[in-house]
């Protein structure tokens, strides 16, 4: 579980990463707040599409009463505030000095895991998201003495870090629910925002024949990328699949390298070896103690392993894995585990 898992928070990654010069190759040549708004648009559109197709027709979602106001905060702050404040940020600061200042996501999601949410971090956790990190901020320093303009850019960079970390947070709290609806939805508020607001300001929407290519890039390293990050973290939770995802800047650098010919300097291998490192710190994490798993009632697909041994209220053909609403009864008990659906404990 926790290896799938770990898969699905990299190729999140790699996804959302591999989204900026596939941007680049595309030519764009339209405002960041239109491009956010069709990334974000393509992105819900393909994957409501998906979730038609896949269920043959509109099915419900699943959400308990209590999922609803989870889900909504992420949209808001995820999908709304988050990205109105970059985009304002973005018109007060240099590219590269935003783009430095988004590694603060990865920070800020995992403080909030750890301060507010109470999520497991140890030791080795911590040591590999400074990796990470360290990496990050390397790959993304500017290599020219541009200079700050004023604090409000910045800053509003930041806010819009500080809302994604909010959103990736809450987010968790409804990840065991369908990740193709809840990746869906927050592309498509997201896009109508950015879009409604980039056309309010003037910008126009390109031609069809870079139109489509933009929105087929938005669905996949937005909307196949989000799926791909909720799944994960089901498996991994909020900080650990973090600080995998903070590895996008080195793989989309990866992909400029491969594919669009991009020069290598010193300075890549360094971040490549701290981002290496750091995901190798994660890897090598081994977390065990005796732990109480409280009465718990969800949906998701499983197998009846130790933590789903319950009746059904209707046919099973004995087929796993298989998704249904089931109840987890008291269980205490010790095994490795990482702070996923089922092990959201106090330490």
């Amino acid at each position: 579980m926790m290896t799938r898992s770990i898969f699905y928070a990299l190729g999140a990654a790699a996804l959302f990463g591999a989204s900026t010069p596939l941007a680049k190759v595309l030519g764009l040549n339209i405002s960041p707040v239109l491009l956010a708004g069709l990334l974000y648009l393509g992105s819900g559109l393909g994957l409501t599409v998906s979730r038609l197709i896949r269920d043959r027709g509109w099915q419900p979602v699943g959400l308990t009463a209590s999922e609803w106001p989870w889900l909504i905060g992420a949209i808001v702050f995820g999908g709304v505030l988050g990205p109105v404040s970059l985009m304002f940020g973005l018109t007060l600061t240099s590219g590269t000095t935003a783009s430095l200042l988004l590694y603060l996501e990865a920070v800020l999601t995992a403080l909030l895991a750890w301060m507010v949410f109470k999520e497991n971090a140890d030791r080795r956790i911590v040591m590999g998201m400074i990796a990470i990190v360290a990496g990050g901020v390397m790959l993304g320093w500017p290599q020219t003495s541009a200079q700050i303009n004023g604090w409000v850019g910045p800053s509003a960079v930041a806010i819009a870090c500080l809302c994604w970390a909010v959103d990736n947070n809450l987010t968790r709290k409804v990840s065991a629910s369908d990740a193709l609806f809840i990746a869906g939805i927050k592309g498509l508020v997201a896009g109508v925002v950015n879009c409604t607001l980039g056309i309010a300001l003037g910008m126009h929407l390109p031609e069809w024949p870079l139109l489509g290519p933009t929105l087929l890039v938005g669905f996949l390293g937005y909307g196949v990328s989000l799926v791909l990050f909720v799944l994960a973290l089901r498996g991994l939770g909020t900080a650990r699949t973090g600080a995998y995802f903070s590895t996008a800047p080195f793989l989309g650098a990866a992909v400029s390298i491969v594919f669009l010919g991009e020069a290598v300097s010193w300075v890549f291998w360094v971040a490549a070896g701290l981002m290496g490192i750091g995901v190798w710190i994660h890897l090598t994490e081994s977390h065990s103690h005796e732990h109480q798993h409280d009465p718990q009632t969800h949906d998701h697909p499983h197998v009846h392993d130790e933590h789903h041994q319950h009746e059904h209220a209707f046919e099973w053909e004995a087929s796993e894995p298989h998704s249904h609403v089931h109840e987890h009864a008291p269980l205490r008990h010790s095994h490795p585990h990482f702070p996923d659906i089922h092990h959201r404990h106090q330490h």
